[in-house]
């Protein structure tokens, strides 16, 4: 099951898991795009593609999600943890509804699917999720201040089922993504022009990091050599030097 599926990573880690020959589970919003691209990957690779079109901030729609998930006649063997939102201004300037509807669908809803598929997966002694994280779950981050912390939720929880489940013989593994063309940023009112191309990931980078590294058994990796050199240095830095290291960026 890949969610946030209609675009961009989700859509990344959709196509090359069809490559694969995987039947999939696909969950999105934009019903009309994950119905062109089902029948475009049952096409190309003969595999079987199942679309949900939810809204998983919807209580009753990610009831639905949960039960696929826990549907003993149809197992799910990966969990793609990919759906998210953000935005960008001031926390106590931004509606309220905006920053809950950020939370829920980045930290709620994954903690939410993982428990429905976990048991599952620890009665075959097999299966994996992953969670697409970002490389601000250890950084501040002024004018995202929810999405940054939804991501240390995320990132910290997916770090500790790996630990709780790796002896069942099941893989957790979180992503760490720098900055990646996937629409993401777009999306959130963000401008990808500022911002270097130097630094940018392909969404299928992306994705391949996650499926290699949830099938090596890793509990974490960090796409493209930049980031991750960069990710331990952040962790090592004391507070102080990290804050300002992000106002200066911020300031430019």
């Amino acid at each position: 099951m890949v969610t946030g599926a209609s675009s961009g990573i989700g859509e990344a880690f959709a196509r090359l898991l069809a490559e694969e020959g995987v039947d999939l589970v696909l969950v999105a919003r934009r019903g009309h795009l994950l119905e062109q691209l089902a029948s475009e990957l049952e096409s190309a690779h003969g595999v079987t593609v199942e679309v949900l079109q939810l809204d998983l901030t919807d209580e009753k729609q990610l009831a639905m999600a949960e039960e696929r998930l826990t549907d003993p006649e149809r197992p799910v063997e990966l969990l793609v943890n990919n759906a998210g939102s953000s935005g960008s201004g001031y926390f106590a300037e931004l509606p309220a509804e905006r920053e809950l509807h950020t939370a829920v669908l980045n930290a709620v809803v994954p903690l939410r699917l993982s428990r429905a598929c976990l048991p599952g997966m620890i009665a075959r002694g097999a299966g994996g999720i992953v969670n697409v994280s970002s490389l601000v779950a250890v950084l501040p981050k002024p004018r995202s201040a929810t999405y940054a912390a939804s991501k240390a939720f995320l990132s910290s929880l997916g770090e500790s089922l790996a630990m709780e489940v790796a002896r069942h013989g099941v893989h957790v593994t979180t992503v760490h993504t720098g900055l990646t063309r996937s629409g993401f940023h777009e999306a959130a009112g963000m401008s990808a022009d500022t911002l270097s191309n130097i630094k940018w990931l392909t969404a299928g980078q992306v994705a391949r990091a996650g499926l290699d590294a949830v099938a090596a058994g890793q509990t974490s990796t960090v796409p493209g050599l930049a980031y991750r050199i960069r990710l331990p240095l952040m962790r090592a830095m004391p507070r102080s030097v990290v804050r300002a290291i992000t106002r200066r960026v911020l300031e430019r």
